[in-house]
């Protein structure tokens, strides 16, 4: 059997590791570019309408549509970024967490939510996974878990104030559903 030297298998695990971050922001760029040329198919109705039975539609789709250019860059790099230290913390485990993030942060805010308004954008899931690599830190206890929970509170650990009502165009009600839910996550993780 031949080996690899140690150096190529980790830098193919750190390629393999990007990619699901990569192919989910490039996502959030083609929905974007989508909405603004072809307007007419009004993909931000898409959105999570709360309690609404047309905007269940929203749980799964709201996170890929964005208001604005500004709504959208702002989401992008805490979302890959955050979504690389998850596959970096979970490794070939992190799909279950992230998918129960999206829902759970989806399933909320449509409970939650303002009525009247449409709730657009990753954020809600950029607040679940920061609660997430947070609490996965404190609760499971590895090593490996407690730096990555130690710099994402340093570096996006501002961000949790904004679960918080502010201003009437942010939805916070998705960051406080993100962020509860990425913490539930965490200690589902920590029972089984």
């Amino acid at each position: 059997m031949a080996t690899t030297p140690t150096h190529k298998r980790s830098g193919s695990s750190l390629q393999a590791s990007v990619q699901a971050p990569l192919l989910l922001a490039i996502a959030l760029w083609v929905c974007f570019t989508a909405t603004i040329l072809l307007p007419f198919l009004n993909l931000r109705g898409l959105g999570i309408a709360p309690r609404s039975v047309g905007g269940l539609v929203g749980i799964l789709f709201a996170p890929l549509l964005h208001a604005n250019l500004y709504h959208l860059a702002a989401n992008t790099v805490p979302l890959f970024v955050l979504m690389l230290l998850l596959v970096l913390q979970a490794g070939r485990n992190w799909v279950q967490p992230f998918v129960l993030i999206w829902l759970g942060t989806g399933i909320g805010t449509w409970v939650i939510g303002r009525g009247g308004a449409v709730h657009l954008g990753a954020s809600g899931i950029v607040y679940g996974l920061l609660t997430y690599l947070i609490a996965a830190g404190i609760y499971h206890r590895h090593w490996r878990s407690m730096l990555i929970a130690g710099f994402v509170f340093l570096t996006y650990g501002g961000l949790l104030w904004r679960i918080f009502p502010s201003t009437w165009f942010v939805s916070w009600e998705s960051h406080l559903c993100g962020a509860v839910v990425g913490v539930l996550v965490a200690s589902l993780g920590r029972q089984r």
